[in-house]
């Protein structure tokens, strides 16, 4: 099983758990998962909007409890 980085972005406000996300995603090898959380509503519309826009695969985006639930696969192109 591949590696997953783990990323906790919960009380962190539009732009910054997208802008996370894209800082760990350019550290990470192609097919490497991103777990993020996040507990900014915008971040179920953001999040997906920049996976279509980067080329990352988004395999899970759920809500949860205690916010949301996002599982990235960093694409080829980013």
């Amino acid at each position: 099983m591949s590696e997953i980085v783990e990323i906790d972005a919960r009380g962190l406000r539009c732009p910054l758990p997208v802008l996370r996300a894209q800082k760990a995603l350019r550290a990470m090898a192609p097919g490497t998962v991103l777990r993020l959380r996040a507990d900014d509503p915008m971040a179920q519309i953001d999040m997906p909007h920049f996976c279509r826009e980067a080329g990352h695969d988004l395999l899970i985006a759920r809500e949860e409890s205690d916010g949301h639930l996002f599982e990235i696969r960093r694409g080829v192109r980013a």
